[in-house]
C-alpha cells in the first residue's frame, strides 16, 4: 500500500493506556499524532483502556500505530487484538512483543544465540536471595521482569539495600531479576528497517538512566553519535540488529548496551515500541545518525504497518 492509498485509510494513535508508563506514551501519542497530521494523514488519538475493541470499531479504525509503553501495550496483547480484528499496526508482532516484554525469557533467548548478556538469578516471591552465594558480590542490580522505563529498579550496594529493592522490584513482579553490576557507559542502538540507523551514548546526571533521567531535560547528556573506535561501533550496531532479529522483532526498535572500557558489549535489553517524545532516543538517532527527521521517522514506520496488512480493518 502507498502513502497515498493509506492516506485514505483513517489511522489510530494508540496511546496512554494500563501500565505506569502511561504519562510517557501520550506524550509520544501525541508527538506522533501531530506528525501524521502535519503529513496529511487522516489520523486520530484512541487513549486506550479495557474498552479498546469497543472504540476501535466505532472509530472506524483501519490502522494503528501503536505508542503504547509498557505492560498491555507492548506485550503482545494489543497486538494480539489488532490481529484478531484484522487492523495492521506498527512495530513488533505478538511473538516477539511478548518475548523483548519478558526480562527472563529474552535473556534466556539470548543467551541461546550467543550474545552477551550479564550473570543474573531469577527470584520468585517469597524466595531469599544472596548475590555473594550467587558469585555477584555487590553492587547488583534488582528489576522487575516486565516493567519498561526502569521502573522498579534498583542498584543495591550493600546487603542492607537489597530488601527494600526486592520488595519495590515485587510491587510490580512476582518474578524479577537479581543481576550483576556491569560498570560501562550506556549506548543504545536504534533499528528502522530492522537494520541499525546508528547508536546515542546516554551520561545520566543520576546514578544510572532511570525514569527521571530519561523524561526529565537535563538530566543526561545525549552523544550522538558515541565516540567509540571504528570497530567497536561497527560491531555494536550488528550486536543491535541480531538482538532484534533473535527476537523476531520487525519494523523498529532500540536495543540498550552497557559498554565496557575494555570493550565489552552486554545486551540489556530490546524495546519493541520505544518512545517517540521530544526527549526520546529513537528519533535523535534517526536524525544525527540516519538524517530522517521526526515526520519521516514517524511515516516509514506507519508504511512498514501497511505492508503486514492480509486484510481489511475494522472500519473497511
Amino acid at each position: 500500500m502507498t502513502r497515498d492509498e493509506l492516506k485514505t485509510r483513517k489511522i489510530g494513535v494508540l496511546m496512554g493506556g494500563l501500565s505506569a508508563e502511561r504519562e510517557v506514551s501520550l506524550a509520544s501519542g501525541g508527538a506522533v499524532l501531530k506528525a501524521l497530521q502535519s503529513r496529511g494523514y487522516d489520523a486520530v488519538p484512541v487513549d486506550v483502556g479495557r474498552d479498546l475493541p469497543q472504540v476501535l470499531v466505532r472509530e472506524w479504525i483501519d490502522v494503528a500505530f501503536i505508542c503504547l509503553h509498557g505492560r498491555y501495550g507492548e506485550d503482545g496483547t494489543v497486538q494480539g487484538l489488532l490481529e484478531l480484528m484484522g487492523i495492521p499496526y506498527t512495530g513488533s508482532g505478538v511473538l516477539a512483543s511478548a518475548l523483548a516484554m519478558n526480562k527472563i525469557v529474552a535473556k534466556e533467548v539470548f543467551a541461546a544465540r550467543g550474545l552477551t548478556i550479564a550473570p543474573y538469578r531469577v527470584v520468585r516471591r517469597g524466595e531469599a536471595v544472596d548475590p555473594v552465594a550467587e558469585g555477584f558480590g555487590y553492587p547488583v542490580v534488582v528489576k522487575p521482569s516486565q516493567e519498561g522505563s526502569s521502573v522498579g529498579v534498583s542498584i543495591v550496594k550493600s546487603p542492607e539495600e537489597l530488601p527494600y529493592a526486592l520488595e519495590t522490584a515485587f510491587r510490580h513482579d512476582d518474578d524479577i531479576l537479581v543481576e550483576r553490576f556491569i560498570k560501562g557507559r550506556e549506548i543504545q542502538v536504534g533499528i528502522l528497517d530492522d537494520r541499525a540507523m546508528g547508536a546515542i551514548e546516554i551520561v545520566p546526571v543520576n546514578e544510572f538512566y532511570d525514569f527521571e533521567a530519561k523524561y526529565t531535560a537535563g538530566k543526561a547528556e545525549h552523544i550522538c553519535p558515541p565516540a567509540l573506535p571504528a570497530e567497536l561501533h561497527c560491531r555494536l550496531l550488528a550486536e543491535g540488529e541480531a538482538a532484534h532479529r533473535a527476537l523476531g522483532c520487525s519494523g523498529y526498535s532500540r536495543v540498550d548496551f552497557l559498554v565496557t572500557e575494555g570493550g565489552e558489549c552486554y545486551l540489556l535489553e530490546v524495546n519493541t515500541l520505544p518512545g517517540m517524545t521530544a526527549l526520546s532516543l529513537l528519533p535523535e538517532i534517526a536524525l544525527k545518525e540516519a538524517g530522517t527527521g521526526f515526520e519521516d521517522l514517524v511515516e516509514r514506520i506507519l508504511v512498514s504497518a501497511a505492508l503486514k496488512i492480509k486484510g481489511e480493518g475494522a472500519g473497511s
